[in-house]
């Protein structure tokens, strides 16, 4: 079997071009889809602890860190300490990390619409319980194996 025909291949060749996409539009607003991720995580509940974004984020704790420090200086985001455990700090999106989510989640948006033209909404719809089917039993394997990153 030719790897082109793998759906692992498929799958991660076509997640990489979703990313490579969205990298293009998002450059002028000096955003990677790594930083775009955290700091939608954090739009969607902030003052939370690293560790927590880490998890939400599905990143690594030191990945979260690198990517926090360079919201930080963009002023997207900012960490403050945590009162309750005074060896970790909590992470707030900022007013300008807000308003930059209201101009990239359109463009994310027209995007995704891009690549799924010409698929009908119960397609899509399919699509998108199919691929949560795939990363729910992925990550159930991953936790069974004992291999999770959190």
């Amino acid at each position: 079997m030719s790897i082109d025909n793998s759906l692992g291949f498929i799958l991660n060749h076509a997640g990489r071009k979703l990313t490579q996409m969205l990298t293009l539009r998002y450059q002028p607003y000096d955003m990677t889809t790594e930083q775009w991720s955290v700091l939608n995580r954090l739009d969607e509940q902030d003052g939370i602890t690293q560790k927590e974004l880490a998890i939400r984020s599905e990143k690594d704790q030191t990945n979260v860190t690198r990517i926090l420090d360079q919201l930080e200086r963009k002023g997207l985001a900012e960490r403050r300490p945590n009162v309750s455990d005074r060896r970790s700090f909590l992470t707030y999106i900022t007013d300008k990390g807000r308003s930059l989510i209201g101009v990239l989640t359109p463009i994310e948006k027209e995007v995704v619409e891009a690549v799924l033209d010409g698929l009908s909404e119960e397609q899509r719809i399919a699509l998108r319980d199919m691929l949560v089917h795939v990363t729910n039993h992925a990550n159930n394997y991953i936790k069974e194996s004992g291999n999770h990153l959190d």
